[in-house]
């Protein structure tokens, strides 16, 4: 039998389906690189060239006349970098201790809290640090921390970092027992959810332990990242995984490491 019939572009049939699939081939490449990157919300390209950049997933130069975008709140001034308040002598742990008197009545005399403030003993030094900064600067909002930190110097908070990280940090039974949460060992990867251990295991600079800390305060957390009230995470991270979070897995993961049973 002689099939050369089947790619002869003499035979009407074949030069109808290649004419055919070559228009919607066309067609799907214009819209796809021509057409939608225009009509996504709040997205402005400088020509249609960057369009079709864009829409290929490549990099584009952001011109030095763009003007920079500023977010409309306080965002956090600190710059994270591993290795950073390690080094902490007696002398800054005593200025710490010293300090930290007028913590006391939140956060207790030896850093765990019988008012559902987080605890502090053992704590990073970087993630206090941190957060002292942020409340100082307006980042992080409190109407009881602002005032106590407003006259401090950046070196009373890299003191109060030191002394609070000094202290033994007490393990509350429970906190590593039983059934670990989905959300907290694997995270939901159909959600863009990474699992908590992989920034608050010690892997991450910054990240606080919370292995222990008050059910109250993870669950308050947790929500604020969620509906925005808190907004002091680098890079919007905390507030994109726990808006993708539902309200039982913050109550899991808020008990979880709470160590409740």
């Amino acid at each position: 039998m002689n099939w050369e019939w089947l790619a002869s572009l003499r035979d009407r049939w074949v030069t109808t389906g290649v004419g055919v699939t070559a228009g919607i081939a066309l067609v799907s490449i214009v819209v796809g690189f021509a057409w939608l990157p225009f009509e996504q919300p709040g997205v402005q390209f400088r020509s249609l060239w960057d369009a079709i950049c864009s829409a290929a997933g490549l990099i584009q130069a952001t011109p030095a006349s763009q003007p920079i975008v500023h977010s409309s709140y306080p965002a956090t001034q600190v710059e994270i970098v591993p290795g950073m308040l390690r080094e902490a002598g007696a002398e800054s742990i005593g200025r710490g201790a010293t300090l930290a008197l007028r913590c006391t009545m939140c956060h207790g005399a030896r850093g765990m809290s019988q008012a559902d403030s987080p605890n502090l003993a053992g704590q990073y030094p970087i993630a206090i640090y941190k957060e002292l900064a942020d409340f100082k600067s307006g980042a992080r909002a409190s109407a009881i921390m602002a005032p106590l930190v407003a006259d401090l110097s950046d070196r009373d908070l890299r003191d109060l970092a030191a002394y609070y990280a000094y202290l033994p940090h007490l393990d509350k039974v429970g906190a590593t027992e039983g059934v670990v949460p989905q959300i907290v060992e694997d995270g939901a990867p159909m959600r863009s959810i990474a699992p908590c251990g992989a920034c608050h295991g010690g892997n991450k600079a910054g990240a606080p332990w919370l292995e222990g800390q008050p059910l109250a305060y993870l669950r308050a957390q947790l929500n604020a990242f969620a509906n925005g009230a808190r907004r002091n995470d680098i890079g919007q991270q905390m507030r994109n995984v726990a808006r993708g979070m539902t309200p039982a897995e913050i109550t899991e993961a808020s008990r979880f490491y709470a160590g409740s049973p």
